[in-house]
């Protein structure tokens, strides 16, 4: 049985008879216990009852992404760092993410009216850490028995078996886990060397081949002198109150933009909607008479737009994608940027304040 881990990534490329990866949490000098060979048939136990609704079903959803692991133990921190991650980055709509800590329980319950299902995690199985595996949950084999389990050693593996018993048929049939292997499990320690730049790996994955796909139309308008443009709908719909505070984060390889570097990360302008303009912030003012808006954000860009001495970054205008992120709240806009290569005036004021 062999595996081939790709140095750059550290993806374990799994032949037909490697070994699943071990499920449970991970401990010091110990696998926990081993999973059923790939190509088991599963077996998937009915709840003898009908589900019954108590009001407090989950939204459906597109894609739900669980991070399983306990936050306080090294590696083992790598599942809820990496859904912490991907709400940072921000989520399309259609996409939920759970936090699952070690409250796998939970995470069956969460399972309802998901189209599509991620379990991360991690694992030990004596490989190099950091290295990723990738099971579709159909190739598990048979899940462990429900039997005596309990919230003290509830596994992800362990969610399946309790959200296939308790949802039935309704139970989500396309479920991936995502395992990354464990290093260092010291409480209270960060994640080590190896495995945290795995996050990135896993979160810049999610977003290219889980997440749904971008509506089409949500654009908006940067101009040369720094003003962002919005349409009088988009205006009222992602602020009523035509006011707002914004600032500019570290993007992704997907937040590339329209017309942007395929894979490149590019910064990312996001605008939050205040209550009113007398809580302060930058306000929107109508520019013309069919109620279309504007913003300055020329000092929240915290570089130039247009040109710009030798060396510093800028930002080019143009239309942009604008993505509303509805978890948070948040209207995001990917800019597309480039070093200056000659002189001249810029727009941009010299820091990244946004109110």
């Amino acid at each position: 049985m062999s595996s081939t881990t790709s140095s750059s990534t550290g993806w374990s490329e799994a032949t037909a008879t490697a070994p699943v990866p071990q499920a449970g949490r991970p401990t010091e000098g110990s696998g926990g216990p081993a999973l059923p060979a790939a190509g088991q048939a599963a077996v998937a136990t009915q709840a003898p009852h009908e589900l019954l609704d108590d009001g407090f079903a989950p939204e459906p959803c597109d894609l739900l992404v669980v991070g399983c692991g306990n936050i306080l133990r090294g590696d083992d921190a790598f599942g809820p760092v990496l859904v912490r991650t991907l709400y940072e980055r921000g989520v399309p709509e259609g996409v939920r993410l759970v936090d699952g800590g070690t409250a796998g329980m939970d995470v069956a319950f969460g399972m309802r009216g998901a189209a599509r299902v991620v379990l991360v995690d991690a694992c030990a199985t004596g490989a190099e850490p950091g290295t990723l595996y990738r099971l579709p949950a159909s190739e598990l084999g048979e899940t462990p028995p429900l039997a005596g389990l309990h919230s003290h050693n509830f596994r992800w593996d362990h969610a399946l078996a309790l959200s296939s018993w308790l949802l039935g048929p309704h139970a989500p049939t396309d479920v991936t886990v995502l395992l990354c292997e464990a290093g260092a499990l010291e409480p209270g320690q960060p994640l080590s060397e190896k495995v945290q730049p795995q996050v990135a790996v896993l979160a810049d994955l999610l977003e290219r081949e889980f997440y749904p796909a971008r509506p089409a139309g949500e654009t908006v308008t940067l101009t040369a002198g720094g003003s962002l443009h919005l349409s009088a709908a988009q205006a009222e719909r992602w602020f009523p109150e035509s006011a707002l505070v914004a600032r500019v984060v570290e993007g992704s390889a997907s937040d590339s933009g329209a017309g942007g570097d395929a894979g490149a990360a590019h910064p990312v302008l996001e605008l939050l909607p205040l209550v009113g303009p007398g809580n302060g912030g930058l306000v929107l003012k109508q520019r013309n008479a069919a109620g279309d808006r504007a913003v300055l954000l020329s000092e929240v860009l915290g570089f130039s737009v247009g040109s710009s001495p030798v060396g510093r970054t800028v930002a080019e205008p143009g239309t942009l994608d604008a993505d509303w992120d509805e978890g948070r709240g948040v209207l995001r806009v990917a800019l597309r940027t480039h070093e200056s290569d000659h002189g001249g005036g810029g727009a941009g004021g010299e820091h990244g304040g946004g109110g």
